[in-house]
């Protein structure tokens, strides 16, 4: 039990090094608050992964206190796209790490590294039978609609 907790921990810690070397500017990286505002920037028209992020960005929206903004690319000249960041930290984007497909786990750990706040109670897309058209949803956008 003691080793997976420092497996853990390691994981965590070199994760959030990977967060935190990588920064860019991004448009509205921090909201008027000061908060850290994660960003999602899509291809224009979005493709397969940019409405896979999209879906990431509703799943993260009912469980964390986290503003959330989706930027075309025409609004994020110099970012690649499809990417997500939180606040200037790279967290995915096309061409690195994961190609600029991010999951709900990968945006959580981010989150959850800087203490962002969670929801009292999760929102509707974590109840069975909304989470179960929610999934069957994601399937027929990753199929192309087949």
């Amino acid at each position: 039990m003691k080793f997976a907790y420092i497996v853990a921990l390691i994981l965590g810690i070199s994760s959030g090094a990977v967060f935190a070397a990588q920064t860019m500017a991004v448009p509205g990286a921090i909201d008027g608050g000061g908060r850290k505002v994660l960003t999602f920037v899509n291809k224009e028209p979005p493709g397969v992964r940019c409405n896979g992020n999209t879906q990431v960005a509703a799943e993260i929206a009912n469980v964390y206190r986290v503003p959330i903004q989706i930027l075309p690319a025409s609004l994020a000249a110099n970012l690649p796209a499809p990417s997500v960041f939180y606040g200037n930290e790279l967290i995915t984007a096309d061409g690195k790490d994961h190609n600029g497909q991010s999951s709900f786990q990968m945006v959580a750990d981010a989150l959850d590294l800087d203490g962002t706040p969670k929801l009292a109670k999760a929102g509707l897309l974590f109840q069975e039978k909304v989470r179960r058209e929610f999934d069957d949803l994601k399937s027929i956008i990753k199929s192309g609609g087949k």
